[in-house]
């Protein structure tokens, strides 16, 4: 039996095997979430403002890392990759335990906790792809769309598991337990990802980030404008239900989360049986439905369900756009072809709470969903080109 391919009755089993690896990464992440802001402000005496530098120096560096990790990924393998990624991990783990064993210098303190940080975002940049491409690799192609969605799922569970997870340690053992767990996740996905079996390499042309990103760009820029949704959501729901006079808005981040992993749960294997862009534009108009009804909502149920619409078009949205990217790089490129993708997801979260802020400034706050609306029409019509595109070459 080939390398590249595993029996079907195991497919679900090697997928979870590797998945795993994306859940440690982001345990990780989601553990000082909670903590190190009030940490940072409380016990080292500095300022909200650089307490939030901190934890966004994580996500910078994930994404200034992506367009190497896919490098890496495609040329070095994905086996090597995720255990450069934990290997990195372990290193941001002794760092946030030295950090909190230097609280007594807040500079040097705060110093390594950058370090820390930085650290995790690289592993997590390596991390993040070749769990998805290692699957990829010894599957084939058609498990594209179940690889990022599994991972996807893994992601977000991880988070919800760390932070609170992270704040239950700080108050009961002290900041340095983060740190030593941090170690102890990053010493198991090691252990974990050397006992596994490596994907062989794909052959073929490697391109250059420019061609990759020109490549990437339409369904990318399609990806950013509908993530602006969710970005919309998590920044702005807390202020939309004041000004509403509603109480509850993290009801609607959950009913958001429950959608998004049930739709995944739901259809795993709808985007290999209808296509990637024809699911991606149902899932489009859905998320447009969903911002829709948050801007009409006149009662806190109506924007319940809005965020679950748009928990449920987006659900779908990066597999089948994600799908499209896979098949416009090739092959050889997979892995830089994803990261770069993934690159336009970052940003669009990253420029949306900006957006949206001067948005609300001016048109005031109920209003920013029917504008995030209105950006995620502009995806669509990509999409629907994209489709069309795809269609005529097969005639």
């Amino acid at each position: 039996m080939s390398a590249a391919k595993q029996p079907a009755t195991n497919d679900t089993f090697f997928i979870l095997s590797l998945v795993i690896f994306n859940f440690i990464s982001f345990i990780s992440i989601g553990i000082p979430l909670a903590s190190l802001p009030g940490y940072i402000h409380e016990s080292l005496g500095f300022s909200t403002a650089i307490a939030g530098m901190v934890i966004g120096a994580q996500y910078l560096t994930t994404l200034l890392c992506r367009p190497l990790a896919g490098r890496l990924a495609d040329e070095r393998g994905a086996k090597k990759t995720v255990l450069i990624g934990m290997a990195s991990g372990l290193i941001s783990g002794v760092l946030l335990l030295a950090s909190a064993l230097l609280e007594s210098w807040p500079l040097a303190s705060i110093g390594v906790m950058v370090a820390s940080r930085l650290i995790l975002g690289f592993a997590q940049s390596l991390i993040g792809i070749s769990a998805i491409t290692w699957g990829i690799s010894r599957l084939g192609a058609e498990s594209t769309a179940r690889m990022i969605s599994w991972n996807g799922v893994a992601a977000y569970g991880g988070v919800g598991i760390g932070a609170p997870l992270g704040v239950f340690l700080a108050q009961s053992l002290g900041l340095w337990s983060l740190g030593a767990v941090t170690m102890g996740l990053a010493t198991t996905g090691l252990v974990l990802a050397w006992r596994r079996g490596d994907a062989p390499l794909n052959p073929g042309k490697r391109l250059p980030f420019g061609k990759v990103l020109w490549k990437v760009a339409p369904p990318g820029i399609s990806l950013a404008l509908a993530t602006i949704g969710y970005g919309t959501l998590t920044a702005f729901i807390a202020l939309y239900y004041n000004a509403r006079g509603w109480d509850g808005a993290a009801w609607c981040l959950t009913a958001f989360a429950f959608a998004f992993i049930g739709t995944r749960l739901l259809f795993p294997n709808l985007i290999n049986r209808v296509g990637g862009y024809s699911v991606a534009m149902v899932c489009l108009v859905v998320e447009i439905f969903g911002l829709l009804l948050l801007w009409l909502a006149e009662a806190p149920s109506f924007a319940l369900a809005g965020s679950a619409l748009t928990g449920c078009g987006l659900s779908l949205l990066y597999p089948a756009l994600g799908v499209g990217v896979v098949s416009r790089v090739g092959v050889a490129n997979r892995s830089s072809g994803l990261s770069v993708f993934a690159m336009f997801f970052d940003l669009s979260l990253g420029l949306s709470g900006a957006l949206m802020g001067l948005l609300a400034a001016y048109i005031g706050m109920q209003s920013i969903f029917l504008g995030a609306a209105v950006v995620a029409v502009g995806g669509l019509l990509i999409v629907w080109l994209l489709l069309r595109q795809e269609r005529a070459a097969q005639l």
